[in-house]
This record gives structure tokens, sequence and C-alpha cells, in this order.
């Protein structure tokens, strides 16, 4: 044994020993395994990955002599595999929570409807024809058990599902995806059209008053057994898994619920059946104790949907109907009695019944009233958020952005109601540390934000704060106010939130609008213009300055803000930040826009975007003028950001048409032509004279190749990059001398190649030129060195825009006409969608001039495998069957492993074939004849341009 081999073997035995995981196969061949493996504590694979592993197994088409591809053939294999699947089902005792959990719906949908085949419903058949009390108990159950998984389905499928993160593009994933979805939406479609009918089946289920029975895989066995036994074992009252009448009940009870709520958004009269059903389940589960193991309800669940049911459904019972604090809130909010809303909160500050998402949405909902001209709530605004604020507070959370706004204007009556909050929340008689702690922070940082100290008096003279606070603590306070001057030092900065800047004391309007022109700093005009607005309400600031202006398309959506404050400040911030702009004050234009962005982000995603956009373009000129001057390359988010916005498909944003000008600039100087190509229309490169270096050359080969595939010719079509921006027709064709276009192609591929060899785009021309010549064995060597070039000799994967479609397809023809019938096999799976019908047709051949059988173990499509097993078996070519059924058997091909591990199987045997195929000599010994020299001349190509046109 070699050294290596000893190393080799030391480091195998040196790794802990993991069992082999049970190929699905196996269960056929051994018909006691199923049960040894799911008696396992942790069994690999898992019993729903075996559900799927049988079904997918049994569902296969098959492919006839003819290579049709027909449907799965109902045979003893196929229905032993559908048997496998339904016992592990009933292993899992037929619970539609896990079922639901891990299969997907065309899964499910496959195997509820197996099930229903076993127990004698015939295919067809109405359910809501057939009488449950007549039936046999397995049979019924069946039924149920679909018609329950039915509609909650539906139901499930009416609920927002967050999107996965997607990984890198895979097209036959995306593709395997796509049908999947397409399946889904067709199941879906048809369980909708049913679902009276289902409600309807469940309803009668509701009225049986006998014990129900479900397969189990000893009834299952049987049925296998003795398929035709009628009245037998399997159709007695005995036979299976006993459901009580009430455990079945409990559970279409809920489902039906469910069912009738999500029916309630379109017709609300339905909620009282959905409330009726969901009181029903919790009298039931009560009945049946927690000794049930049949009957799985999510009772958080339940309580959730009877509290909704409470609010939803009037009850002339007004004892029940006033139970919850949900309705409570919920009819007052009905009949707008506000001020018991208020009084609900304070009192739930001591409960913690509410979820803090609910009182928010309260809120929500009131502010936009609010905002919609109903003056009269701003009071209830400000008293439902300050009672938020103080929940928030006594649970350890930040004080939130709203409250400071709110609380911009303090008077005596929003501090004695604040002082009222807090007093009814806290029990003073056995508080915490920590909830002392934070009243008691809270009401001195209220103080430290006021101006007027008869304010600061109300806070500071209460029993609460006087409780809260030592008297040094308290002492120090009122010191430091009254040692505050009465006029706000305009020089200091504050150092809280750009919200919780205090207002000064009035000084003269017209000495506060000269500041207002003057200042550059957002935290000082804000504060100008809290003072102006407490001054007077009558006049428009932001008109103070005929110099401030703002783009049309943004003042509209500006001057629309409803609170002339936020209004002023807005349309200031962004007119000062443009100005600073245009100077080229690139530092102050960007603190005024952040704060502008901070400040409109609370309640418009409108501006909110636009003042992205707008610092989107601040950044660009910012670098162009600094860094960008000394041709330092942009950082790539800049990049990312600028690519963002012209991809940006936002409807109604107002955009300026200088921001997507810039940003095109900007990538133009940055070369980032390839993207441009792609996003920006045509008319807008053709007319930009950017570019010194080979861009040119692939530019004037665009042209060239454009000119040679307006024959519309597509057999013989040659790719290049950048095409699609020359004109799709040309309307004097037949003056273009087709013969000199060619020449000038082959000549200047010839030219850009000896510039640079290992261009991928010139190398797919060249590889192009000569399929289209007929000359296969150079294309395709060509088209190997174009992925070869761009994959580090294929030990990455070959970028797909390299390898397209339509390059795979040339690629088999090439191999075709060589009669490397083998090779065409293996590329055929290199296509989106696997060709199989060329790959079988070419496998069929017997004068292959390839490797054959030696290329085997690069095959990862297991259909092809078996077919070649096939193949050969019907050949009685012995030798070759085993190289093929050894290739069919290697772990990593296993159907049931993670997407991942069979990319990764294909992506290694892609490398090792195009690797082999390059470095096996069969290409070269094909090369094609030199061509006679031609020396390329840079004036050239103007000059043919100019023939090519010519009458």
């Amino acid at each position: 044994m070699s050294a290596e081999a000893a190393d080799r073997e030391a480091a195998t035995s040196s790794r802990p020993c993991t069992p082999p995981q049970t190929s699905w196969f196996e269960f056929l061949l051994e018909e006691s395994l199923l049960e040894k493996h799911l008696r396992k504590p942790c069994p690999d694979p898992a019993p729903v990955q075996l559900i799927v592993q049988f079904l997918e197994q049994a569902s296969k088409p098959s492919v006839n002599e003819q290579n049709q591809v027909q449907p799965p053939p109902d045979n003893k294999r196929n229905r032993i595999l559908k048997l496998l699947a339904l016992k592990v089902a009933a292993h899992l005792k037929w619970d539609l929570d896990i079922l639901e959990k891990s299969l997907s719906v065309p899964v499910l949908n496959m195997l509820l409807n197996e099930l229903l085949c076993i127990s004698k419903v015939p295919p067809g058949t109405k359910h809501i024809d057939m009488d449950l009390a007549t039936l046999p108990p397995t049979t019924a159950m069946a039924i149920l058990l679909y018609n329950r998984w039915a509609i909650r389905t539906i139901v499930q499928s009416s609920f927002p599902v967050k999107q996965a993160k997607p990984g890198p593009p895979q097209l036959s994933v995306m593709n395997q995806m796509q049908q999947e979805k397409e399946l889904t939406e067709n199941i879906l479609k048809v369980l909708k059209e049913q679902a009276s009918d289902s409600i309807l089946v469940l309803e009668a289920a509701l009225k049986l008053n006998k014990d129900l029975y479900v397969h189990t895989m000893r009834t299952l066995d049987l049925l296998a057994v003795e398929p035709g036994m009628v009245n037998g074992e399997t159709e007695s009252s005995t036979a299976g898994l006993k459901i009580k009448t009430q455990e079945m009940q409990c559970q279409v009870c809920y489902d039906l619920g469910a069912a009738y709520f999500q029916q309630g958004s379109t017709n609300s009269a339905v909620y009282e059946n959905a409330r009726e059903k969901f009181f029903r389940t919790k009298e039931l589960i009560a009945e049946i104790g927690s000794l049930s193991l049949h009957c799985t309800i999510d009772e958080k669940r339940l309580a959730g949907y009877c509290q909704a049911c409470d609010v939803l459904v009037p009850s002339s019972d007004r004892t029940s109907q006033q139970s919850t604090p949900y309705s409570q809130v919920h009819i007052c909010l009905r009949s707008g009695n506000y001020q018991e809303v208020v009084n609900i909160f304070i009192e739930d500050n001591l409960t913690f019944s509410l979820p803090v998402q609910f009182r928010q949405s309260v809120l929500r909902e009131l502010f936009q009233k609010a905002q919609q001209g109903n003056e009269a709530l701003d009071e209830i605004c400000f008293k439902i958020c300050a009672c938020n604020t103080v929940r928030d507070l006594l649970e350890g959370r930040t004080i939130s952005v709203q409250f400071n706004q709110l609380f911009l204007r303090p008077n005596k009556e929003k501090i004695d109601f604040l002082l009222e909050v807090c007093s009814r929340s806290i029990n003073l008689e056995k508080p915490s540390d920590s909830l002392k702690g934070n009243m008691a922070a809270f009401l001195k940082n209220v103080c430290l934000g006021l101006e007027d100290l008869q304010y600061v008096f109300m806070i500071s003279s209460h029993e609460l704060f006087i409780t809260l606070l030592k008297d040094e603590e308290r002492k120090l306070l009122v010191d430091q106010m009254r040692k505050r001057s009465p006029r706000v030092n305009l020089c200091i900065k504050p150092v809280t939130s750009f919200y919780d800047i205090p207002a000064s004391a009035s000084v003269n309007i017209g000495q506060l609008e000269h500041q207002l022109i003057l200042s550059v700093d957002p935290w000082r005009i804000r504060q100008i213009l809290i003072e102006l607005h407490g001054m007077t309400s009558e006049r428009q600031f932001w008109t103070v300055s005929n110099k401030w202006e703002v783009p049309s398309v943004y003042s509209g959506v500006i001057l629309g803000i409803k609170d002339s404050l936020t209004r002023d400040l807005v349309y200031i911030l962004m007119a000062k930040g443009l100005h600073c702009s245009t100077v080229m004050d690139f530092s102050h234009a960007k603190q005024l826009f952040a704060a502008c962005l901070e400040l409109v982000t609370e309640f418009s995603p409108k501006l909110r975007q636009v003042m992205l956009n707008e610092m989107l373009l601040l950044d660009i000129y910012t670098h162009e003028a600094g860094t960008g001057q000394s041709g330092e390359r942009p950082p790539s988010d800049l990049i990312s950001r600028v690519r963002g916005y012209l991809e940006m498909r936002l409807p109604d944003i107002p955009l300026r048409q200088v921001v997507a000008e810039e940003c095109v600039a900007f990538m133009l100087n940055w070369k980032e032509n390839e993207y441009l190509t792609l996003q920006v229309p045509a008319f807008l490169l053709q007319n930009n004279p950017y570019v010194k270096e080979p861009l040119v050359l692939t530019i004037i080969l665009s042209l060239f190749v454009k000119l040679h595939n307006v024959r519309e010719d597509i057999v013989n079509d040659v790719t290049a990059e950048h095409i699609s921006i020359w004109p799709s027709s040309i309307p004097n064709l037949q003056s273009v001398d087709f013969e000199a276009v060619a020449i000038t192609v082959k000549e200047l591929v010839r030219y850009a190649r000896s510039i640079n060899p290992n261009n991928h785009s010139w190398l797919i021309i060249q590889a192009d030129i000569y399929f289209a010549t007929n000359q296969y064995s150079a294309a395709l060597h060509y088209y190997l060195q174009a992925g070869a070039v761009c994959s580090d000799f294929f030990n990455k994967a070959v970028p797909p825009d390299v390898y397209t479609d339509q390059v795979i397809k040339r690629m088999i023809k090439c191999c075709s006409l060589l009669n490397c019938h083998t090779q065409v096999a293996i590329l055929c799976q290199f296509l989106r969608e696997i060709d199989y019908k060329t790959a079988f047709k070419s496998l069929q051949e017997q004068n292959s001039h390839d490797a054959m059988d030696s290329y085997y173990e690069y095959i990862w499509d297991v259909t092809i495998l078996e077919y070649l097993t096939y193949l050969h078996h019907k050949r009685g070519e012995t030798d070759k069957r085993q190289i093929a059924i050894k290739a069919i058997g290697q772990t990593e091909l296993n159907a049931s492993n993670p997407e991942e591990v069979l990319q990764l199987a294909a992506q290694r045997r892609k490398k090792k074939f195009l690797q082999a195929m390059v470095r096996g000599g069969e290409i070269d010994k094909l090369l094609y004849a030199p061509q006679p020299e031609f020396t390329w001349q840079p004036c050239l190509g103007p000059v043919l341009a100019t023939k090519l046109f010519s009458p």
C-alpha cells in the first residue's frame, strides 16, 4: 500500500461512523423494514420525507419504445409505493397538523386521494351525495379527513406568507418551483370551487352519533393482501384506530369555524356561524379533557378566534358582549365614545390585558381620522398616546417619537392628564424598584424639556413626583431649572433627538425670520419655526424668502401636508438642502436632507422615497467633486444604490429627471456599460461618445454581427454583446453585401483575438461563425475554449450568460454531426429543460466516435441512467449495463438528498466532463485548417461599412 493510500485509509478510519441513509427502494425489497425504520427514535429519512419519496417515485412518468412520455403505469411497484406512503401517514395517526406542516399541497392532495381510493370511495363521486351514516367507519373517516384538509388549505392560502430568501438563481430549481406553484394554484382553484360541498359534508358529520375508525398500518396491510375483501375485518366497525364522536366533532367544529371566519371578510353574517362553531369547540374540549390523543386544537389560537368573534358579532347578551377589553374598545370606537377608550387604556396599564400592538393600532386609526380633518380627535390622540407611552415606560421600552411630537406644545391640560395617567398606572403601595426608577426618570426628563417654570412646578409638586424622588433629587432638579435663562440660548444645539428640542421664549418675529433665512442648521431652523408658530398661526413661513425653491414635482406633495408647522419645516429643509447642493456646500446639504428624511419617515412613505432619491443625487455630486476627480472608484454601496434607482418602479413617487440623468452619467463615467445596455433605452447610448479601449471592438463587432443576422437565418445567427443597441431592421436590405459582412466579421474577430485571446464573448462569436459555415469541430473547440477561459478551466461554474441554451444546443449539434453521441446525451443535461428526446435518440446510436460508456460517470440525471440500464439490458450488453447501474447507485444522486447536494453533484460532473472533452484530445484531432492571413487596418471598419450601405 502506498503512503498516500495509507494516509487516506487512516483518515477515513478516524472519522465517526455514520450509518448510511436508508434508500426508498429498500422498503420495496423487505416488507418488514418500514415498521422497523419507523420505530427508531430518529429515523432517517424522517416519516414525512418517506411519504414524499414514495409518492414521487410512484408518480414518475414512463417512456415507451418510441421515446414518448407516458403517465405513470398502474403496476405492482407503484401500487406498493402508494401503500407504503399511506402506511407512513397511518403511523403519524393522520395528524393533519404534522402532514400540512411538512408536505406540499400537491403531495398531500395525492396522499389523501389515495386514501379515498383505498377506502372504497368511488372516483368522481361527489362526497355530498354519500350518506356518512351508512358508510363503513374507515370510509366515512377518509371522506372527513379529505374535506377537513380541503377547507383548512383554503383558509391557510388566505394568510400572507413571508417569502424565503432566494438563493443563487438556478434555472432547474426555479422551473421546478414554478411548476409546483402552478400545480398548487390549480388544486386550490378546484378546492375553492368545491368549498361549499366540503362544508356541507362536515356539517353532516356533526350529526353522526357513532364512533369512527381510521386506517392503521395493520388494516392497510390486510387491504394489500386481499384488496377485494368486502364485509371483512377492514370493513367492520372495529377495524382501525378508534376516533370517538366527541373528538371528531371537536376537530370538525374548529375547522368549520376557521372556514366561516375566513368567509366573513366578504359576508359578515357568516361570523355568527364561526362564533357558534368556536364556542362549541371550547365546550367539547372541556368535555373531552386533556386525555384525548386524536384531538389537537391550538387553544391559544382558538381563544383569539373567540375574542375576535365577540367583537365582530353583535350579541343580545350585553354582559357577554362586554366581557373582554377587546369588545369594550370596539364598541366604544363604533359608537364614537372615545373618552371611554381612554379610560379602558388607563385601567389596562395595571392589568396588561391588551397587547401593545393592539393599542398602537387603535392610536393609528384615530390619528388617521384626525389627519383627514377631524380636529376634535387631536386631544383624544394625545391622551391615547400618553396612555401608550406610560405602558411602554412600565414595560421598559423607549419613549416613542410620536409622543414627543404631540408634546411639542405643552399646556396645563396636557400636563394634568399626563400626571393623572402616571398616577393611575402605578400601585404606589408595592411598586418594584425598576418600575419606580423608570417612572421617576420619565418625569425628570419631562421637566428638563419644559421652558415654562410654572409647568415644571406643576410636576415637581405633584404627590407622585414627591413619592418617587428623594428630597435631594427634587431640590437639585428645581435648582437646575431656576438657574436656566428664561430665554433659550440660540447658540446651543440640543443633544437629544431631532424631535426633543424645546421651544424657546418669543422674540421679535422679524428677527426670527431673518435668522430663519440665514441658518443652515436643521436644529436651529426647527426651533425658530416652533417659536414663530407659537407667536402666530396665520403666516405661512415657507414663503418668507423668494430664494427658497422646491421643484414643482415635490411642492404639490409638501404643500398638501395638513399640519402647518410640519409643512413649513419640510419645505424649508428641502429648499435649503437643494441650495446648499447647488453651491457645493455638501456637508450642510447632507445635514438638512438627513433631518428632513427623519421627519417625513414618520408620516409619508412618498416623501421618504423622495428624500432618499435626493440624498443619492447628493452622494453622487459629493463623490464626483471629491475623490472621483482623482480617479478613485466609488464605493460599491453607492453603485448599488444607483442601480436600485434606475430599476425602481414605484408608482406615484414624484421623480426629477435630473436624478435619472445623473445616475446614467455616473454609470457611464465608471464604465458600468454592460449594466446600462440592459437598463437604459438605446437612444441614450447611441448618442454617447464615451469609450477609449477594447470596448470599441466589441461595439464594432456587434454592428457587423447585427448586419450578418439581418437575413433572419435563425439557425446560423451569430451572438454578440451589446447587439441590442442597433436597430432591429434595415430599410434598404438589398443594398447590404452579405459576403463582405461575413468577411469583415471573421477578420474583426481574428484581429480582436490577437489583442485578447481570452475574451469569452469574442470566442463565442468565432465559434458561431464556424458553426454557420458547417465547420463543427472548430466550432466545438471554440465553444469549449470560451467556457474554459471564464471558469478557470471549468474549476468554477461557467456563467449562464456564456453557456446559454442556444450555445449548448449548438454544441449538441456539433457533437451529433461528429458522431460523438454519448457527449450529446450528457450535454442534453446542461439545458434549462433536459432534452430527453434528443438524449435517448443519441444513446440508441451504436456507431459512436467518443468514449461511450466511459462517460457514464458524468451523467447525473437518474432518468437518463435508468434508460441506459434498460437499453443495455435489451441489447444484452451486460458489462455496460453494470457500469450504468454503478453510476445510478451513487449516494449523491439519491432523489431524497437536499437540493443543494443534487446541484453540487451536477456541478461536479459538469466540470469533469468539460475538462475531459478538452483534455482528451478528441477535439484537437479535428481542428480546422488554418485560414489565410489578413492584415487588419483600423480604418477598414468604416470603409467596409460605407461599402456595405452603398447602392
